[in-house]
Formats: structure tokens, C-alpha cells, sequence
């Protein structure tokens, strides 16, 4: 089938839907110019994944930041590409319920999507890690540039990026909602996610096992391929015109 039929297939299932939730992966922002994790070009062959370790940034905290500097608070000066227009415009006409991203570069909000669930975290904010005082990017990476380590100006102690660590637990707030719209969902999308990430992996299952349709975009086979009503390997911004050119 080709990319227009699916795309032709999806727009049937959104319009047949009363709750269409939609989890989005790095593949989504790929377009904007941010790179993957796992690819050949990704971040990870950049720099290590160690770099989003907890205990790597609580013991090294200035060599995160001289490295988040360059390689991840950046992601937050990107723009949205199609995928983001098309699923926002999907939301404007209320056939989209519901976003989940593990992105934590903030284009679906920039893109126009009011229901968005952060999995992940947000690259633009900070906080301390004790008294919670919230800190913006402009403040973080002055003091970067300074050569000093972000701390407090209450009480002294580190500030950390509103991101989740490997090591962190995700968000009581985020999991909860992604899990509420999961259960309720009568079509699951799977966008630009390899589905090898839990708990976010385990999100598509719970609306399968719940009884919603699963339909996958993906440019490579996915872990949850065998669970999914329709799959669909393409590349996201092909896809994402021809959707909108259905509208």
C-alpha cells in the first residue's frame, strides 16, 4: 500500500475515533534538524549516553552542563517541521485527542498543540534540586558560560534541568495522564518511536491491551509491530503531507 493510501487509511480511522491519543518519538523531530539517539548519526554517537545518566549529572554536573550546553539546550531553539503541523492541525479539527511525547524539545506546543504530555521533560526549564525555585535557560547557560556550576540563589543547591534522567522516575503527573489517555483511547498512534524506551513503550501497550486500534509510522520496524492494527514504515514528513493534503 502506498504512503497516500496510508495516509488515506489514517485519516478514516481518526474521523471513525472518539478518542485518538498520538505518542511521538525522536523520528518526529528528526525534520527539525535534531538528531536521533540510536541512528548512525544520532546524538549518541556524539556524545555518550552516559550524559543523561542521574548519577552522571549529580556527580559531574559541570561537565553535563559544558555538554548540554552545545549538544542539548539548543534543541529548544528548533522549529516545528510538518509531522508537528499536521498533528496539531489534526488537534484544531478535534481528531486528535491527546500528544505524548518523549521529545524534550517543545515543537508540538511551538507547532500549535494545546494536549501535550511532556513523558520526558522539557529542554527549556530548571529547578533546584532542593527547594524546587524554577530557573530559565538564559539564567542556566550564563552561568555555563561563566564557568560555574548552576546552583540556587535561595539556598545553594544545584539546579537541574526539568528533564528525566536515566535513574529519574517519571513524572507522577505525566505518567498518569498518558496512562488515563491510553485507557481511553479508541485508536493509539505510534509516530517516529522505535518503542525500546519504557515506560513509554508500555504506554502503546496498555491502549492495545485496552482495546484500542494501534497504527504505527515508523522508518524501521518497531518492538510493538506484531500488536499493531496497521503499520506504516515511511518517512514521517511524506507521510505527514500527504495527511494533510487529505484534510
Amino acid at each position: 500500500m502506498s504512503i497516500q493510501d496510508k495516509a488515506t487509511q489514517f485519516i478514516e480511522e481518526l474521523k471513525a475515533s472518539h478518542y485518538t491519543a498520538v505518542l511521538t518519538g525522536a523520528g518526529v523531530s528528526t525534520a527539525s534538524g535534531i538528531p536521533d539517539f540510536r541512528s548512525s548519526n544520532g546524538l549518541y554517537s556524539k556524545i555518550s549516553p552516559e550524559t543523561f545518566d542521574l548519577n552522571f549529572f549529580l556527580n559531574q554536573p559541570q561537565a553535563y552542563y559544558q555538554i548540554a550546553c552545545e549538544h542539548i539546550h539548543p534543541l529548544a531553539d528548533k522549529s516545528p517541521n510538518v509531522t508537528h503541523t499536521m498533528l496539531a492541525e489534526l488537534e484544531r479539527r478535534n481528531l486528535v485527542d491527546m500528544v505524548i511525547t518523549q521529545n524534550i524539545d517543545g515543537l508540538h506546543q511551538k507547532a500549535g498543540s494545546i494536549n501535550v504530555i511532556e513523558f520526558h521533560g522539557n529542554v527549556t526549564g530548571f529547578h533546584c534540586t532542593e527547594c524546587n525555585k524554577p530557573y530559565t535557560r538564559t539564567w542556566v547557560d550564563a552561568q555555563i558560560q561563566s564557568r560555574r556550576v548552576p546552583r540556587c540563589l535561595a539556598c545553594g543547591a544545584l539546579v537541574r534541568p526539568d528533564i528525566v534522567f536515566f535513574g529519574d522516575l517519571i513524572p507522577v503527573d505525566a505518567l498518569s495522564a498518558a496512562q488515563k489517555a491510553a485507557e481511553q483511547s479508541e485508536l493509539f498512534c505510534v509516530f517516529g518511536s522505535s518503542l525500546q524506551v519504557q515506560p513509554a513503550a508500555g504506554i502503546a501497550m496498555l491502549a492495545r491491551q485496552c482495546g484500542a486500534k494501534l497504527f504505527i509510522v515508523n522508518r524501521e520496524p518497531t518492538g510493538m509491530d506484531s500488536w499493531a492494527d496497521e503499520v506504516c514504515y515511511a518517512d514521517l514528513t511524506e507521510f505527514s503531507k500527504a495527511v494533510l493534503e487529505r484534510l
